[in-house]
C-alpha cells in the first residue's frame, strides 16, 4: 500500500501549517521553506501557486497520494451539493480519519497504521483498508485479539491526551474500544484553516 513517509516536519514547513501536533514544535524551532535554496523561493506567487498549495496541503492532512486524492475530487465533483464541501465530507469519512478523530490516535498517521494493521472490525468484518468510507450506522470495534495489545491496553490515556473535540456525527467508547458513526461529517467539523474553494478551483483549470 503506498504511502508517503516523507519527514511530517519538512512538509508541515513547506506547506506553513502544523500537520500533526509535532510538526508545531518543528515549525516554532524551524521556520520556513525546507531546503539548501530555500531562501530564493518566492512563498507568494501567482493565484495557481495558492490553489496548488492549498491542495497540496490538505492532501497531506489526512494522507492522500495524488492519484488517490484526484480520484476523491473527480467523485466530489459528481456528488449533489458543494464540490468543496463534499470533498471534505469524503476525507472526513474515511476509517483511519475516524479513528483519528475518535482520539484512538495521536495522529492520523498512526491511525491508519491502526487500520492498516487490521486491529479494527467494520459491522463485526476486520478490514484492513483506510481509505474505506464509513457510512451512518456503521461500527469501528477494535478486534478482541488486539485488545490485548500494549498500545490498546493504555489506550484511556491516548484518548486522553489527543484534544479531540466532540463531533456531532461519530461517538466512541474508549472503555469498550468502539466508535459508532451517527451522521454525516459537517462542513465546520473539518480540520481548520482550509479553504476548499481553492481546490475546487485548481481542479478546474
Amino acid at each position: 500500500m503506498a504511502r508517503d513517509l516523507s519527514p511530517i516536519g519538512k512538509q508541515s514547513r513547506r506547506e506553513g501549517y502544523a500537520l500533526a501536533p509535532k510538526a508545531a514544535k518543528i515549525m516554532a524551532k524551524k521556520s520556513g521553506i525546507p531546503g539548501e535554496h530555500a531562501d530564493m523561493r518566492i512563498r507568494g506567487g501567482s493565484l495557481y501557486l495558492t490553489q496548488l498549495r492549498e491542495k497540496q496541503k490538505v492532501r497531506r492532512i489526512y494522507g492522500l497520494l495524488e492519484k488517490q486524492f484526484a480520484k476523491l475530487m473527480r467523485e466530489a465533483q459528481r456528488a449533489e451539493g458543494m464540490t468543496g464541501e463534499k470533498l471534505l465530507e469524503f476525507l472526513e469519512r474515511r476509517a483511519d480519519n475516524a479513528v483519528y478523530r475518535a482520539g484512538f490516535a495521536t495522529t492520523r498517521r498512526a491511525a491508519r497504521q491502526l487500520v492498516s494493521h487490521g486491529h479494527f472490525t467494520l459491522n463485526g468484518r476486520r478490514i484492513d483498508i483506510p481509505s474505506i468510507r464509513l457510512k451512518p450506522g456503521d461500527v469501528l470495534e477494535v478486534r478482541p485479539k488486539a485488545k490485548k495489545n500494549s498500545y490498546f491496553a493504555n489506550l484511556a490515556n491516548i484518548a486522553g491526551s489527543t484534544e479531540q473535540t466532540q463531533l456531532s456525527w461519530l461517538k466512541s467508547d474508549v472503555k469498550k474500544m468502539k466508535i459508532e458513526i451517527t451522521g454525516t461529517p459537517k462542513r465546520e467539523e473539518a480540520e481548520v484553516g482550509i479553504n476548499e474553494q481553492l481546490i475546487v478551483e485548481y481542479y478546474s483549470r
